[in-house]
């Protein structure tokens, strides 16, 4: 069995205890992103672009999604800003969606973070 592919693209803050993307299996798995921004919607728009990135540079291509965790501790602002967040969703991923769940937490590791993703994607054998 191969070692697992550690990926962690320049174009992303340096990760510190965690990486941003690990090819294993035919997969990639994708560490949380958090944004940039005031409001949920900005933070999830910058948030989906990491993570974009990493799935990129790991090999992989927004299609090839096949599960999406979004953490949020704005569970109200999220149902709020659904048309938003759709826009900003096709944007990033296209009309296609993964299995997905939405998790309400009490805080985030970045005290200013408002939403985190976190995702698997299945690549092409």
């Amino acid at each position: 069995m191969a070692r697992p592919l550690i990926v962690n693209p320049p174009e992303l803050p340096e990760p510190v205890g965690f990486a941003h993307a690990v090819v294993a299996a035919g997969g990639v798995y994708l560490g949380g992103q958090t944004g940039e921004g005031g409001s949920l919607v900005e933070q999830f728009d910058s948030a989906a672009g990491k993570l974009v990135t990493a799935l990129r540079a790991a090999g992989g291509e927004p299609a090839q999604l096949v599960s999406l965790v979004v953490y949020t501790t704005e569970i109200e602002e999220y149902r709020a800003s659904t048309s938003e967040l759709g826009e900003v969703w096709r944007r990033h991923f296209g009309r296609r969606y993964p299995a997905m769940a939405l998790i309400g937490v009490s805080a985030l590791f970045e005290p200013d973070a408002r939403v985190e993703l976190m995702g698997v994607a299945v690549l092409d054998g």
